[in-house]
């Protein structure tokens, strides 16, 4: 990595520190979060060598960029190649604001029919967007649930911050009649 790409990334990195640590409320984090990845994602800006931009064949690249030394906040790079996107999941109750930094991701949100804790139960399609390079939102729960899919044939990379690690989530898999099943998935760093 050179010592420009460097200088950037430690930047982001100060920025995303007062982001987070500077608010009262996880309302005013994600939308503080949110303008710094808008300001420093996009095409101009070359935050990413080439080790965080490879796809993984077979499932999306998950790799970490940054954690936070006391935990309160990480950054993950994933790589979408062609066809690969999530089932609908949450995440453990952190917030998380999400930016494409490379081609197109189609984000659908849902609303949950039943209760966070159940083992069972249905969802209702919300929105459907469809985000290319520098397009950020965020997802707060108990408004989380959502899947992501890469938009084009070729990959896609997006920028993940959370409010902690996200070790795990829960997935919901499709069973008849339009229920699903919640599933506790643990999540690891593509190396």
């Amino acid at each position: 990595m050179n010592k420009e790409m460097q200088n950037t990334q430690k930047k982001l990195i100060e920025c995303m520190d007062v982001a987070v640590f500077g608010s009262n409320s996880t309302d005013e984090i994600c939308s503080k979060v949110k303008c710094v990845l808008e300001e420093w994602v996009n095409p101009e800006t070359i935050l990413l060598d080439s080790k965080y931009l490879e796809p993984e064949p077979g499932s999306y690249a998950r790799r970490l960029f940054h954690r936070d030394p006391e935990g309160r906040y990480s950054i993950a790079i994933m790589v979408w190649g062609q066809g690969q996107g999530t089932p609908i999941h949450d995440h453990a109750g952190l917030w998380c604001v999400e930016c494409v930094y490379s081609g197109r991701i189609k984000v659908d949100s849902y609303s949950i029919h039943g209760l966070p804790e159940d083992d069972i139960v249905n969802f209702k399609k919300m929105t459907s967007v469809d985000a290319g390079c520098g397009s950020a939102g965020s997802l707060i729960p108990p408004f989380d649930y959502h899947t992501i899919a890469n938009a084009q044939p070729a990959p896609s990379v997006t920028v993940h911050v959370y409010g902690g690690d996200m070790e795990w989530c829960n997935i919901y898999q499709k069973r008849e009649e339009g229920q699903y099943e919640k599933l506790r998935r643990e999540l690891s760093f593509t190396s």
